[in-house]
C-alpha cells in the first residue's frame, strides 16, 4: 500500500519530537535533588547486586540500563517483572537493590512482587512518572520521570517518557561510575572484545616478534648480511646490535633502496656505516596503542622493542598491530 509522504512535514515532526524530548530531559535535570542522591547511596552501599525490572517499553529500557550499569562498575542484571512472579523472584536477596520501572507506577506485574521485596528486605528504587503512584509510595527511593506530554502526536506511545527514563538511568550509572573511581582500564576489562579493550589491554609484548622471528645482525657485518636477514624475516628491516646486544641502529628496505640509488655497488659496505643510528624503540610493557602513536608520529612501519638497558628483545611491525585489531 502506498502512503502519501510529505518531506517538509516529516522534517517538521522530527524536529518537534527531538525538541520535546530534549526539553523534557532538561526539565528532569533541573529537578534532580535528594532522591537522586539517595538512590546513589543505596546502590553504593549495596552488598549484593542491582536488579532492574519492568515490562513492555519500560522493560526494554531496563535491559539497556542493566547493561550500562554492569559495564560501568555496578554489577547488575535485568529480571522481567512477569518472570519474577513465576519463580525468578527467588534470585533476589536482602542484599540486593531493585530498580522497578513503570511510568504509571501501577503496573500489576511489578506491584505483585513488591510485598515479597519488602518481606525479604531488599531496597526498592521506583522510576515512575507519578510520585503518588502505588509503586512510588512503597519504594525506598522514587526517581521522578514525569513528562508533560509524549512526543507521539497522539500522546499515547511511550516516547518522551522512555527517553527521560533512559537518560535518568544513564545519569545514575555515570554518577556511580565517578563515585567508584571507575577508569578506562576498568571499562576495557568489561569489554575485552571491543576496540577499547584491545587498545587498553594489549601490550607490546603480547604481539611483538621475538626469538627466531626477530631480525637482528651485529654491527660488524657487511650490508649484504643485513639484506639477507631482512629477506629471511619478512618484516622490512633488521635491528643492528653491538656485542652486548644493545641496539645501536636499524636498517630498513627503504634505507637499502636509497643506498643503492646513492652508491650503486653496496657489496664493500659495512652495516655500521650505513645504518640509521639511535632508532625509535618501545618497551615491551608499553600499551600496543602507544606503539601505534609512535609509528604515526615518526611515519614509520617498524619499531624495535628494548628493555631498560637498551637490549633488543623484540620487533614490531604495523601489520602486527593491524592483525591484533589494535588499529
Amino acid at each position: 500500500m502506498d502512503y502519501p509522504f510529505d518531506p517538509e512535514h516529516a522534517l517538521q515532526l522530527a524536529h518537534e519530537v527531538l525538541n520535546r524530548e530534549a526539553d523534557a530531559i532538561r526539565e528532569t535535570a533541573q529537578s534532580l535533588g535528594d532522591e537522586f542522591l539517595n538512590a546513589n547511596r543505596l546502590i553504593l552501599n549495596c552488598r549484593g547486586r542491582l536488579i532492574i525490572s519492568g515490562v513492555g517499553k519500560s522493560g526494554h529500557i531496563g535491559r539497556k540500563l542493566a547493561a550500562t550499569f554492569a559495564s560501568t562498575g555496578t554489577p547488575a542484571y535485568f529480571v522481567h517483572a512477569a518472570e519474577a512472579a513465576h519463580g525468578d523472584l527467588g534470585m533476589i536477596t536482602a542484599d540486593d537493590v531493585v530498580i522497578a520501572i513503570s511510568y504509571s507506577g501501577e503496573t500489576n506485574e511489578l506491584l505483585t512482587f513488591v510485598p515479597t521485596l519488602k518481606r525479604e528486605g531488599a531496597a526498592l528504587i521506583a522510576m515512575t512518572g507519578n510520585p503518588n503512584s502505588t509503586l512510588a509510595r512503597h519504594a525506598n527511593v522514587h526517581l521522578n520521570c514525569h513528562v508533560e506530554r509524549e512526543a507521539c502526536p497522539l500522546n499515547l506511545a511511550p516516547t518522551t517518557s522512555t527517553t527521560v527514563t533512559l537518560a535518568l538511568g544513564d545519569a545514575l550509572a555515570v554518577s556511580l561510575l565517578s563515585a567508584k573511581g571507575f577508569t578506562k582500564e576498568d571499562f576495557a576489562r568489561s569489554h575485552p572484545g571491543g576496540a577499547l579493550g584491545r587498545r587498553l589491554l594489549i601490550h607490546v609484548r603480547n604481539i611483538m616478534r621475538e626469538g627466531d622471528k626477530m631480525p637482528v645482525v651485529e654491527d660488524t657485518v657487511p650490508v649484504l648480511d643485513a639484506v639477507s636477514e631482512i629477506t629471511r624475516k619478512h618484516i622490512g628491516m633488521t635491528a643492528v646490535v653491538n656485542a652486548q646486544q644493545e641496539v645501536v641502529g636499524i636498517f630498513t628496505e627503504g634505507d637499502l633502496r636509497r643506498l643503492i640509488e646513492r652508491v650503486g655497488d653496496i657489496r664493500p659496505l659495512m652495516i655500521a656505516d650505513v645504518m640509521t643510528k639511535n632508532p625509535k624503540t618501545i618497551h615491551p610493557d608499553a600499551l600496543a596503542a602507544s606503539a601505534v602513536k609512535t609509528l604515526n608520529t615518526n611515519q614509520c612501519n617498524q619499531l624495535l622493542v628494548t628493555d631498560e638497558a637498551n637490549h633488543l628483545i623484540g620487533a614490531l611491525h604495523l601489520h602486527d598491530l593491524i592483525n591484533a585489531k589494535v588499529i
